[in-house]
């Protein structure tokens, strides 16, 4: 029997999702994968407060790290708590004459907060005590911020599939920003209930978590629906690029964005996962202290996407409408 011959349309198919899979597989496991492997401190801002003598020999000795700590210096150990407060710093190391204080925030980053202790414990003398105080706890239903972490995955498909069924349904204008603030207004209080009623990862304000959940599906259901209104098919790629692959890998919530490598953190809280999951921690464990610049990030991204939804619909309805004929001239 004669072997079926493939038509050379279909072997091109073929072997372009051969090529394509293996290509999109690399790069996808290397966006995740190379931020993860290069995490270490990197200006990471730290206080350090006592007497002027031993907060220097504090400083020299952290400074053996080059690059690796942005060093604050406070009065004392209370203006030290108020900057872990603030969200100004990680974490602080108090010299008293009774020893050596650490001050850590785990509900920032207990990534961080392991990484201070060690760094500190490892420069005071060999058998000199620490202690560690952990003056903003993550909350008891997450103490390792691993739920915190994972819930932006979700936030970014349940925003990607709302901008995407957004435009493949058909609506336009009005109704597409209607049904895109509609859907992210329910999320919200829905993503609370689970993530601070039922698991306790968040142990905030209640109504203000459910507005940044809220507003984090806004951004991302928004981008992808302006760029698919704008750019067709290619535009729910870019939103993918945008907010899925390149949001969430760069975002920093399983570690932090100053543990990334350097210029990828900061890439990440302007994108709407990142920028999401900052005031998240914000609302959520320091009574929203540092929340104004990631709910403004989350807000550019909504307009600007809920503008383009709406105008780039009607752009193309104008577009669409036939130029009137011109009735014929008369001869004679």
């Amino acid at each position: 029997m004669p072997a079926a011959i493939v038509p050379p349309a279909a072997g091109r198919r073929t072997l372009a999702v051969l090529v394509l899979i293996p290509a999109l597989a690399a790069l996808v496991l290397s966006v995740f994968a190379w931020p993860a492997a290069r995490i270490a401190p990197r200006d990471l801002p730290i206080g350090v407060a006592g007497p002027a003598a031993a907060a220097t020999a504090v400083e020299r000795g952290l400074g053996r790290h080059e690059g690796a700590f942005e060093i604050h210096r406070y009065a004392d150990a209370g203006a030290a708590r108020a900057a872990i407060e603030n969200r100004d710093v990680y974490g602080a190391v108090v010299v008293t004459p009774g020893g050596t204080e650490l001050l850590t925030a785990s509900a920032a980053s207990p990534a961080v907060a392991g990484l201070l202790r060690e760094a500190v414990t490892a420069q005071v003398p060999a058998g000199a005590p620490v202690r560690v105080t952990d003056v903003v706890a993550a909350p008891a239903g997450d103490p390792r911020g691993a739920a915190l972490g994972a819930s932006l995955l979700p936030l970014a498909l349940v925003g990607a599939v709302t901008g995407a069924a957004t435009v493949l349904l058909g609506l336009r204008g009005a109704g597409a920003v209607a049904t895109l603030v509609g859907a992210a207004a329910l999320t919200g209080p829905v993503g609370a209930a689970l993530a601070d009623s039922w698991l306790g990862a968040l142990a905030g304000d209640w109504w203000a978590e459910a507005g940044v959940l809220g507003l984090t599906v806004l951004a991302i259901g928004a981008t992808f629906a302006g760029l698919a209104t704008l750019l067709g098919k290619p535009g729910l790629a870019l939103g993918a690029v945008l907010t899925i692959l390149l949001g969430n890998a760069f975002s920093g919530m399983s570690s932090a964005p100053e543990l990334l490598p350097t210029g990828v953190g900061a890439l990440g809280q302007w994108l709407p996962p990142g920028a999401g999951g900052s005031a998240l921690r914000s609302v959520s464990a320091f009574e929203g202290a540092a929340a104004g610049r990631p709910l403004l990030v989350l807000s550019l991204w909504a307009v600007a996407g809920l503008a383009a939804t709406a105008l780039g619909a009607r752009r193309r309805r104008t577009e669409a409408v036939p130029a009137p004929a011109q009735a014929p001239v008369p001869v004679g």
